[in-house]
């Protein structure tokens, strides 16, 4: 153990904290604040560890077999809950979750299988675009919550990402853009729009870095296949 090692672990401790935030009144009762922003606050700290274990990891010569097993545990526990809250809170359609999460479980799956094979399947660069993606969406949704219930909540289409300029609010709150005389309400829309979209960017990191996990797999065992072969001879 070490101290990247707990800031790991303090990363998982704060999932059931973000869940608490998001589903109770704790924070009204408690701290008389709204649950939206605690939980804004507690996934920002979150994402914050993330950045600070892996650079104290390198840079104090830390990095450890433990830390390497914990952190993408840490990182797919923390989207993992928030994205399942968003669903719950009708803030996110479920099936961009079911896509991110399923894609989670595959890479997962894939390493162990790598690992048996001998063979370690670094972090891909679709992988962390992905993962910021998400977190831009996450915390630019539960903004848009945070000031009060998004006033086009799915858009009230089946397909809203395609037609959103047809909703009512998207278009009054880029007339108002227009002229500079932005309302609260025209607050709420963009950041909700900025959340979805962020999310439709994570649905499609998540398909595209899959295919890069499994590009890299099956380079990696073919050439592991030829080498064996050719000793083989």
């Amino acid at each position: 153990m070490n101290l990247p090692n707990y800031l790991t672990l303090g990363r998982i401790l704060f999932v059931p904290l973000l869940v608490v935030a998001l589903l109770t009144p704790m924070a009204e009762r408690v701290l008389g604040i709204s649950g939206y922003a605690l939980a804004i606050v507690i996934f920002l700290i979150a994402v914050l560890t993330d950045i600070l274990d892996g650079h104290l990891a390198r840079s104090r010569n830390q990095v450890s077999t433990l830390g390497k097993f914990l952190d993408p545990i840490a990182d797919k526990l923390l989207v993992s809950a928030a994205l399942i809250v968003l669903v719950e809170k009708q803030l996110a359609p479920s099936w961009a979750v079911v896509v991110i999460l399923g894609r989670e479980f595959i890479v997962t799956g894939l390493r162990s299988v790598a690992a048996a094979e001998g063979i370690i399947i670094q972090a891909q660069a679709s992988g962390k675009i992905k993962m910021w993606a998400q977190s831009v969406a996450i915390v630019a949704l539960l903004v848009a919550a945070a000031t009060g219930k998004p006033p086009v909540s799915n858009f009230g289409l089946d397909y809203p990402f395609l037609t959103f300029w047809e909703v009512a609010e998207v278009r009054t709150a880029f007339a108002n853009l227009s002229q500079l005389s932005l309302t609260s309400n025209d607050w709420k829309v963009f950041g909700y729009l900025i959340g979805r979209g962020a999310l439709w960017v994570s649905v499609a990191m998540a398909v595209w870095s899959l295919y890069d996990y499994l590009s890299y797999f099956f380079k990696k065992k073919g050439e592991a296949d030829g080498a064996e072969k050719a000793d083989a001879r």
